[in-house]
C-alpha cells in the first residue's frame, strides 16, 4: 500500500508514538483491509484508556495513512504538545459552545479533502466498570451523513490494563497484548438523504456505536450487554448506570 503524505509534524509525531506503542504493550493490530487506500474515511472508536490515541494512530500511520483526530480543545492550550497538535491538523472539539459547529465543519472538510479522520464519540474513557462504550454524542452521526465516505467501526481492548485513567494504574508490566480491530464499514444507505433532525442523529449514532460494541464483543469473546452506559448524576452525586436510550446531547 502506498503510503500518504503526511507532513514534517506527523513524522515528528510518530518517532514518540512508535516507541511508546511498543514498549508499553504487544500491538496486535487487525482489519486494516477495511482502510481505502486513499481518499477519506471515518474511524470510530471505543475509549477505555488514555493510551487508546497511540494505538488508533499506529493502526493507521502503519497501513500509510496519515491520522487526524478530533479532540478536545483544551489540549491546543497544552505548552509544545498544542504546536504538535496544530503542525499535524488535528481538529479542536469545542463542546456546548457557539465554536461546536467549527468542529464538525473542520472535520466534514477533512473528509472531503481525502483525510482519515479520527473520532471517539463517547468524548472521554469509558466509565462503563466493564469496559463497554457508553452513550455517544450525535456528532459522529453528522459527520457520517454529510460525509460521503467509509464509516469504519474500530475497537481498542488491553489498553486500559495498561493505562486505567480513572483508577489512576500504571502498569508496563508484564507487557500486555493490545489489539486494535478495525471492522467492516457500517452501511448508511438507508439514512442518506433523509432530512437531518436529532431523532435521526440519535438513531444514526446508536447504530454505529453498536456496530463497534458487537466488534468490541467479538475481540473479547463475550456477549455485548443491552443498551449503553450512561452518565447522568442524580442529586446525590451517584451515576444510574447503564440504561435506555437517552436524550441527543
Amino acid at each position: 500500500m502506498a503510503r500518504e503524505k503526511s507532513g514534517f509534524w506527523i513524522g515528528l509525531a510518530a518517532t514518540v508514538f512508535y516507541p511508546v506503542g511498543y514498549l508499553t504493550g504487544r500491538p496486535r493490530y487487525v482489519g486494516r483491509e477495511h482502510l481505502p487506500e486513499n481518499g477519506g474515511a471515518l474511524i470510530v472508536g471505543n475509549h477505555i484508556s488514555h493510551l487508546d490515541p497511540i494505538h488508533t494512530a499506529l493502526w493507521l500511520h502503519t497501513a500509510g495513512r496519515a491520522p487526524r483526530f478530533m479532540a478536545k480543545h483544551s489540549l491546543w492550550s497544552v505548552p509544545l504538545f498544542g504546536t504538535v497538535l496544530r503542525g499535524c491538523q488535528q481538529i479542536p472539539v469545542y463542546r456546548n459552545t457557539a465554536d461546536a459547529q467549527q468542529s464538525l465543519a473542520a472535520g466534514t472538510q477533512a473528509l472531503a479533502d481525502g483525510k482519515t479522520v479520527i473520532i471517539y464519540p463517547e468524548g472521554t474513557i469509558t466509565r462503563d466498570p466493564d469496559g463497554w462504550p457508553m452513550q455517544s454524542r450525535t456528532g459522529v452521526a453528522r459527520l457520517a451523513l454529510t460525509s460521503d465516505v467509509p464509516v469504519i467501526p474500530v475497537v481498542h481492548w488491553g489498553t486500559r490494563e495498561i493505562l486505567d485513567g480513572y483508577n489512576k494504574k500504571f502498569r508496563p508490566l508484564p507487557r500486555t497484548t493490545v489489539t486494535v480491530h478495525g471492522g467492516d464499514p457500517v452501511d448508511l444507505s438507508a439514512y442518506r438523504g433523509r432530512p437531518i433532525d436529532a431523532p435521526l442523529l440519535r438513531e444514526v449514532t446508536d447504530l454505529i456505536m453498536t456496530r463497534v460494541r458487537e466488534l468490541l464483543a467479538e475481540v473479547r469473546g463475550e456477549t455485548a450487554p443491552e443498551g449503553f452506559y450512561q452518565v447522568k448524576r442524580t442529586p446525590d452525586g451517584t451515576d444510574p448506570g447503564r440504561g435506555g436510550p437517552a436524550a441527543a446531547p
